[in-house]
C-alpha cells in the first residue's frame, strides 16, 4: 500500500490554531450565504397573498397593522417559481468565471466583496419587493451570482493554508456551514416572521452578513506568509508541509489535459451523482413527510429541518476520521478517499430505497429519512476534496467545473422527480429512490475504478500544458 510521503516536520496545535479559526470563519460565511438564499423559501409563504387573490382592500385595523409589519403581495405561483430559481441561475452562471479568476486574483478580495454584496442585497429585498417584482428576481439573480463567488472561491484557501494530513478537518468544517445555514433558517424564520414579521428575517441576516464581513476583511489573509497574527511555528508547519505544491504565479490551464484525465472525470461523475441524490432529499422531504406521515406544517418543518443537523454532523465527522486516518497512517489517501465516498454514496442509496416500505412506522420513517438525507455529507472526506489531493494548482477551477456538473445532476433529478410523482403517485417514492440508488451505485463504481491521489503530471510546476 502506498502511502503519502508529504508529512510535515512537526506538529503544531491543531484545533486552537490559527488555521482552525480561519476555516471556522469561512464556516460562519457559509452559513450567512445558505441562510440568506434559503430563507425566502419559507417567508414566501406570508409574502404572498393566498386567501385575497384579487388584492380586495381589508379595512380591519388588525389586519392593516399586520400588512405593515407583513407586507403582502399578488404574486402567482409562475412568479414565485421564477423569483425562488433566480439565485440558481446566478450561481450557475458564475462557476466557471469564479473557478478561473480564483487562481488568479485575491481570494480574500473575491470572497470579502460578493459576501458584502451578497449581505446589502438582503437588506434591499424588502424595499424592492414593495416597489416591484422584477426589482426582486433582479436582487436575487445578483444575490446569487456573489454567493456562487463565496461558495467556489474559497477553496482555493486551502491550497496556500491547508497542510496535506488535515485537509479532510478544515475543508469539512467549512463546507457544513452550507448544511448549518438551512437548519438555522428553519428553526428561526418562522418565529421571526411571527413575532417581528418578515422584512426583517432579511434585515437580520443581511446584517450578519456585513458583520462576517468585516471580520473576514480584518482576519483573512491569502497566503499565511503574509498573516501579522499567526505564529512563527505555525506558519514555518503549513508552509513546509506544502512546499512541493504551491507555487507563486500559476501556470495557464490544461484545459485538454484535464478533459483526458480519467481522475478528473471521476470527480465529475462524483458530483453529478451527490447532487443527484442531495437535491431530491433537499427538495422533496417535506413532501414525503406529508404524504407519508400526514403531519401539519410545523412538525413538517421541524422534521425537514433534523436531516440538516445530522448531515452537519456527519459531515464534520468525516473531515475528522478521514485526517485521522492519514496522519495514523492507517490508510492512504486514496483509499480514505473512496471510503468516505462510497459511505456518501452506498448509505443514503440503502436507506431511501427502504423508506417506501416504512410507512406503518412513524419513528422508522424519521430515523431512515434522517440517515439519508445526512449520510452524503460521507463525500465531504471523499470526493469533495480529491481535486486538492490531484491538482493542487488549480482546485478551485476543477471544483467550480465539477460543481457545475453537480448542479445539471440535481436540476435533473429535481424535474425527473416531479415528474414521475405526477405522473404516477401510488409507486412514485419506490421508483424515484430506486432511480436514485441506481445513479449512486453507478457513479461510485466509476469513482472506485479510476479515482487518483497523486498529483497529475499536467498540474505539476515542471509542465507547461498549454490548449
Amino acid at each position: 500500500m502506498q502511502m503519502d510521503n508529504r508529512l510535515p516536520p512537526k506538529k503544531v496545535p491543531g484545533f486552537c490554531s490559527f488555521r482552525y479559526g480561519l476555516s471556522f470563519l469561512v464556516h460562519c460565511c457559509n452559513v450567512i450565504i445558505t441562510a440568506q438564499r434559503a430563507c425566502l423559501n419559507l417567508t414566501m409563504v406570508v409574502m404572498v397573498n393566498s386567501t385575497d387573490p384579487h388584492g380586495l382592500p381589508n379595512t380591519s385595523t388588525k389586519k392593516l397593522l399586520d400588512n405593515i409589519k407583513n407586507p403582502v403581495y399578488n404574486w402567482s405561483p409562475d412568479i414565485q417559481g421564477i423569483i425562488l430559481s433566480s439565485t440558481s441561475y446566478g450561481v450557475i452562471i458564475i462557476q466557471v468565471p469564479v473557478g478561473y479568476f480564483s487562481g488568479i486574483y485575491s481570494t480574500k478580495k473575491m470572497i470579502g466583496f460578493a459576501l458584502c454584496l451578497s449581505s446589502v442585497l438582503s437588506l434591499l429585498i424588502p424595499p424592492a419587493a414593495g416597489i416591484g417584482v422584477a426589482w426582486v428576481i433582479v436582487c436575487r439573480a445578483v444575490q446569487g451570482a456573489a454567493q456562487g463567488i463565496v461558495a467556489t472561491a474559497q477553496f482555493e484557501i486551502y491550497v496556500k493554508w491547508a497542510p496535506p494530513l488535515e485537509r479532510g478537518r478544515l475543508t469539512s468544517m467549512s463546507t457544513s456551514g452550507f448544511l448549518l445555514g438551512p437548519f438555522i433558517v428553519l428553526l428561526v424564520t418562522g418565529v421571526i416572521c411571527e413575532s417581528l414579521g418578515w422584512p426583517m428575517v432579511f434585515y437580520i441576516f443581511g446584517a450578519c452578513g456585513c458583520a462576517v464581513c468585516l471580520l473576514w476583511f480584518v482576519l483573512f489573509y491569502d497566503d499565511p506568509k503574509d498573516h501579522p497574527c499567526i505564529s512563527i511555528s505555525e506558519k514555518e508547519y503549513i508552509t513546509s508541509s506544502l512546499v512541493q505544491q504551491v507555487s507563486s504565479s500559476r501556470q495557464s490551464l490544461p484545459i485538454k489535459a484535464m478533459l483526458k484525465s480519467l481522475p478528473v472525470w471521476a470527480i465529475s461523475i462524483g458530483c453529478f451523482t451527490f447532487f443527484w441524490s442531495h437535491n431530491i432529499m433537499t427538495l422533496y422531504t417535506p413532501m414525503f413527510i406529508n404524504s407519508m406521515l400526514h403531519v401539519n406544517i410545523k412538525e413538517n418543518g421541524f422534521l425537514s429541518s433534523l436531516p440538516y443537523l445530522f448531515a452537519w454532523i456527519c459531515g464534520n465527522l468525516a473531515g475528522q476520521l478521514s485526517d485521522f486516518f492519514l496522519t495514523r497512517n492507517i490508510l492512504s489517501v486514496i483509499a480514505v478517499r473512496k471510503l468516505f465516498t462510497a459511505a456518501g454514496f452506498l448509505l443514503p442509496a440503502i436507506f431511501g430505497v427502504c423508506l417506501p416500505y416504512l410507512s406503518s412506522s412513524f419513528y422508522s420513517i424519521v430515523i431512515f429519512l434522517i440517515l439519508a438525507g445526512a449520510t452524503g455529507s460521507f463525500c465531504l472526506g471523499g470526493v469533495f476534496i480529491n481535486g486538492l489531493d490531484i491538482a493542487p494548482r488549480y482546485f478551485g477551477f476543477i471544483k467550480a467545473c465539477s460543481t457545475l456538473t453537480g448542479m445539471i445532476g440535481g436540476l435533473i433529478a429535481s424535474t425527473l422527480t416531479g415528474l414521475i410523482l405526477k405522473q404516477d403517485p401510488e409507486s412514485a417514492w419506490f421508483k424515484t429512490f430506486i432511480l436514485m440508488a441506481a445513479i449512486n451505485v453507478t457513479g461510485l463504481i466509476f469513482y472506485l475504478i479510476v479515482a487518483k491521489a497523486e498529483i497529475q503530471d499536467w498540474a505539476k510546476e515542471k509542465q507547461h500544458t498549454r490548449l
